[in-house]
């Protein structure tokens, strides 16, 4: 999620007084950070996931199945048994935003060798195994993106008004036209904030109460993170589609199948006139996103060119950075961050050593929940420049989540020892953000992608030709395609990420046991991208469908919850197949299977 600290929160008001105060200082911090490190290089390939959590329990009488807040005493629990006795724990736990939600990440990163692919998944299962051992009974820990549920206070105080989420309703069978929702309970801002054929929601849980999985990469030197950022900013779309697990909302099925719309609107603090409904008066800006939302300028001087959207900055900030070193892309981006005030202070956290601490840097940075996070090194830490791919949804299970987790590091692997270029305007990557949420988008959503990837005239991989000179961007370069044709290729048109993976792989040295799990996890999403198997969105609506309670009113029951949360328990738990999702003999940890053949 972000900064997490503990210790006297600040009311908004009191947040709001010391604004000027963390923002001036978080600059301060960051160039500290900056001018002892920029030159800092040759830090080698480090990465890790991080894995969301929640915690349920099951009525297994009554047939329903509820959230569980006893987060932070699991996540005391497994601190107690895991790191605090013995540093080199293979699992670390750390707190999330709901109550019923905790994280999990591998004790130490993982490093360059291809090995450390073959154990992503194990370290994954054992955190699920960790988690599951300190629960009650009935009780489970799930890897599902959204379940209904209800920094909160901050965001609804400093933007004047409830937050307000519209999700369009899955229009079925016998679904009401128009679909009004009645509130019995409602002061009337419900009502009056509810649209007609959507599903409406108001408070920030509803979104960051989300559960999601997440890359962060280590780079060699601060240019290298840079250009990993661009190139990886315009997969975020893609892999997001690819990836596809929340098409319910509060009881209801919508008409999308992934959270990021709804988190972007429960966090969205913006006030009337930040949004452009009043005057400016009381707010220095007009701001055109949330601060939960794809990126808004790539940081390489490749990436320069294509910066054709508009940029909401702090002049003041930017000058005063620009006036310090720092280039003009680096410094606009810093400046664009910094429009926003901190959601949350603590009061033991608001004087701080700028030359040793980062914390008020971190209160901007971290608050900014975009696609792709720039992230500068901890201050006094061996930690090198890194960047942190966000969009995903999390998967049923651990090989699953392995998959999409070693699919995108590998896919760094080959941008870096191919010099790929995917990169577009980032217009044409915030339209492809808003077609990767719809519902079934992997099959039936058009993307715009670079046609020629293979510019930097280091490619060997077939299909691949020389980039067109001159400068500018040219509407030639991309074109919309299907997840089909960018992940798998369509000859003559793309050669597709999975045969360029795949022949960088032959062109490694790896053993057979870890080819053979790499091979498995590149099957599973080359067989989402062409459809052949579902993603968790299309699954769990195909199994709502069928429930013999569901009567095509897009309305899901709480018997209807506990058959779709047990059943995705089973699934995970490797106690009942779902060739559908997974494939047959998907995991040849379990299934003996070690063709691995594509």
């Amino acid at each position: 999620m972000g900064l997490l600290s503990q210790g006297s929160p600040l009311s908004w008001e009191e947040t709001r007084r010391h604004a000027e105060h963390v923002r001036r200082h978080g600059i301060i911090q960051f160039l500290h950070i900056y001018r002892a490190l920029r030159d800092r290089h040759k830090d080698v390939l480090k990465w890790g996931d991080e894995v969301e959590y929640m915690l349920v329990k099951f009525d297994h009488e009554n047939k329903k199945v509820r959230l569980v807040l006893c987060g932070e005493e699991v996540l005391q629990t497994l601190q107690d048994k895991g790191e605090k006795v013995n540093p080199n724990h293979p699992t670390l736990w750390r707190p999330e935003y709901g109550s019923y939600m905790i994280e999990g990440t591998p004790g130490q990163p993982y490093g360059g060798t291809m090995s450390e692919f073959n154990t992503v998944q194990d370290n994954m299962r054992k955190r699920r195994q960790e988690a599951a051992s300190v629960l009650k009974e009935n009780e489970a820990v799930c890897t599902v993106t959204s379940f209904p549920s209800t920094l909160t206070r901050n965001i609804r105080h400093r933007r004047g008004e409830k937050v307000v989420i519209n999700v369009p309703i899955f229009k079925d069978k016998n679904t009401p036209s128009p679909f009004i929702e009645k509130f019995p309970n409602d002061d009337g801002e419900a009502a009056k904030a509810a649209k007609p054929d959507y599903i409406y929601m108001d408070a920030m849980g509803f979104g960051m109460g989300n559960c999601c999985l997440q890359v962060t990469f280590q780079a060699c030197s601060i240019a290298e993170a840079r250009y990993l950022y661009d190139q990886l900013a315009t997969i975020c779309p893609i892999v997001m589609a690819l990836s596809a697990a929340s098409p319910f909302y509060r009881g209801y099925v919508s008409d999308i199948d992934c959270r990021w719309g709804v988190i972007s609107a429960s966090v969205d603090d913006r006030t009337r006139e930040e949004r452009g409904l009043e005057p400016l008066k009381n707010n220095h800006y007009r701001i055109s996103k949330s601060r939960y939302d794809s990126i808004d300028s790539y940081l390489s001087e490749c990436g320069e060119k294509y910066n054709d959207i508009d940029l909401t900055i702090d002049k003041d900030i930017y000058e005063h950075l620009i006036k310090e070193g720092i280039d003009h892309l680096l410094a606009q981006h810093i400046a664009h961050l910094f429009i926003r005030d901190p959601l949350t202070l603590f009061e033991e956290k608001i004087h701080l050593d700028d030359a040793n601490e980062s914390d008020h840097f971190e209160n901007i940075q971290s608050t900014n929940w975009q696609t792709m996070r720039f992230k500068p090194p901890p201050p006094n830490s061996d930690i090198g420049w890194r960047v942190e791919f966000r969009p995903m949804e999390v998967q049923l299970t651990d090989f699953e989540n392995s998959a999409y987790v070693v699919f995108v590091v590998l896919l760094t692997r080959v941008i870096l020892s191919y010099k790929l270029d995917f990169l577009i305007p980032l217009s044409k990557v915030d339209e492809n953000m808003k077609v990767a949420q719809k519902r079934d988008a992997v099959r039936q959503g058009m993307f715009y992608f670079r046609k020629d990837i293979c510019k930097g005239g280091n490619a060997v991989v077939d299909g691949c030709g020389s980039a067109q000179n001159g400068t500018g961007t040219d509407a030639e370069e991309y074109t919309l395609m299907s997840i089909d044709t960018i992940i798998n290729g369509k000859e003559g048109v793309f050669p597709g990420l999975i045969p360029i993976l795949n022949s960088y792989l032959e062109n490694m040295e790896v053993d057979v046991d870890t080819r053979c799990t790499i091979l498995n996890y590149l099957k599973l999403i080359k067989k989402r991208a062409s459809g052949e198997l579902m993603t968790v969105a299309r699954w769990m609506r195909e199994f709502i469908a069928q429930h013999p309670d569901y009567k095509q009113d897009s309305v899901i029951t709480d018997e209807m919850n506990y058959s779709l949360i047990w059943k995705c328990n089973q699934i995970a738990q490797g106690q009942a197949e779902c060739p559908e999702l997974l494939g047959v003999g998907f995991n040849k940890k379990q299934s003996g299977n070690k063709t691995g053949s594509l």
